[in-house]
């Protein structure tokens, strides 16, 4: 028997054609908060469980108040649990963060049957639990936050929300291993897991979805954090690009690269210089050193270039974290720029991966990359040949290569 006093057998929806399933049923939310509503799918789904992750301190509590705020704005009633934080202390957050709260009830509660009996009170369309990691129930001995707690208080605030219709937000913290705090199927409970993460040396934050049965996980949302909040950043090339200067610079090149479904040009940075000791050291910010060190073989075996005396050091400015090969040229030329002391046209941008043999390999959403170029006004981009099919014509000059080789002849 369940704790209601009926089985799940004697409680349950009946079987329905698919076809004859009306979608209007499914009512969606949007915040009006762009790079989020983005991130989520173009809208919150009604009956939806969210995962919101991020380090400690990283600004999820944040988020979540300025797009409950925004929810509420727009005539949603939302319920915000908070369990780190006393009311008093969320209301002058609230202040600081220019947050009115006029649909947005908050509560100061960690007990998970407390929090039902919450819900029994009053209609919400979306309910925010800030964080799991706090809230525990009566029929567990163990504390807040371990295994047990999480999963049992995660799966009954899901399975209200599916029941109810309202949609929920959970708040997790992320582990030094970068993992969520608790149980890795917590992922696998939600309908959506999004993490936010930055680097606390810069200003900017990113909202990116590692799950959503509702949308795709190729988004980026990106934002600004300022005094007053979170700020949308509508243009991140723009912002990533601020520090770069007029000036030629010898190992400064800028790649086009996406994220998501988005482009985003940002300046891939290395020095190249001699080994002070025995073993060459390689050192990678924003790039996998794995990748760093396959890109220097190719380098020295395909170009003829000895790197083993040289220590190299690339760096993505701004902070940001690359992982697509696409960057794989853009890093090659700005190590081969700093390596000879020879700058590439500060009006050129380059995208593409590099294969083993040293051939520049086709990549995806050229046409895009093309277009955010031309639009902060570079002169030319640098792109593999077989990408320039069914290109049309731009206001930008388009080059393309076919090896490793030949890129360095037309950059240099």
């Amino acid at each position: 028997m369940s704790r209601g006093g009926k089985s799940k057998a004697e409680v349950h929806d009946k079987a329905q054609k698919l076809s004859e399933i009306n979608p209007e049923t499914v009512v969606g939310f949007k915040s009006g908060i762009i790079e989020f509503d983005r991130v989520l799918g173009g809208g919150l789904l009604s009956g939806s469980a969210v995962l919101l992750a991020g380090e400690p301190g990283i600004g999820k509590s944040t988020l979540i108040l300025q797009a409950a705020e925004a929810y509420s704005r727009r005539g949603l009633n939302v319920l915000y649990i908070t369990g780190e934080e006393s009311v008093g202390q969320l209301k002058k957050r609230a202040d600081r963060l220019a947050v009115m709260g006029k649909n947005l009830s908050v509560a100061n509660l960690t007990s998970l049957e407390q929090i039902f009996s919450c819900l029994e009170e009053n209609q919400n369309h979306i309910v925010i639990i800030d964080s799991i990691q706090t809230v525990s129930s009566d029929y567990f001995e163990s504390p807040p936050g371990t295994i047990g707690q999480i999963r049992e208080s995660a799966g009954r605030l899901i399975e209200k929300a599916k029941k109810d219709g309202f949609s929920l937000f959970l708040v997790g913290h992320v582990t030094k291993e970068g993992l969520v705090a608790g149980p890795k199927v917590l992922e696998h409970m939600v309908d959506a897991v999004l993490y936010f993460e930055g680097d606390s040396q810069h200003f900017y934050r990113l909202l990116r979805p590692v799950k959503n049965r509702y949308g795709s996980t190729f988004e980026l949302g990106v934002f600004e954090m300022t005094v007053e909040g979170l700020r949308e950043v509508e243009n991140p090339s723009s912002f990533f690009l601020s520090d770069f200067g007029e000036m030629q610079r010898s190992g400064s090149v800028v790649a086009a690269s996406c994220e998501g479904n988005r482009p985003i040009l940002v300046e891939i940075q290395a020095l190249v210089s001699s080994a002070s000791y025995g073993t060459p050291q390689r050192v990678a910010g924003g790039i996998d050193n794995k990748r760093l060190a396959l890109l220097l073989a190719i380098l020295e075996k395909k170009i003829g270039i000895p790197m083993g005396g040289n220590d190299v050091f690339v760096s993505v400015a701004g902070g940001l974290k690359l992982t697509e090969p696409a960057i794989d040229l853009t890093l090659l030329l700005s190590i081969y720029s700093s390596l000879k002391d020879m700058p590439v046209d500060i009006a050129t941008v380059i995208a593409g991966e590099v294969g083993l043999s040293g051939e520049v390999r086709p990549i995806g959403m050229a046409e895009q990359r093309i277009n955010e170029a031309a639009k902060l006004g570079f002169k030319r981009i640098i792109l593999p040949e077989q990408n320039l099919k069914g290109i049309s014509e731009k206001n930008i000059e388009i080059i393309g290569v076919s090896s490793l080789e030949r890129a360095l002849e037309t950059a240099f």
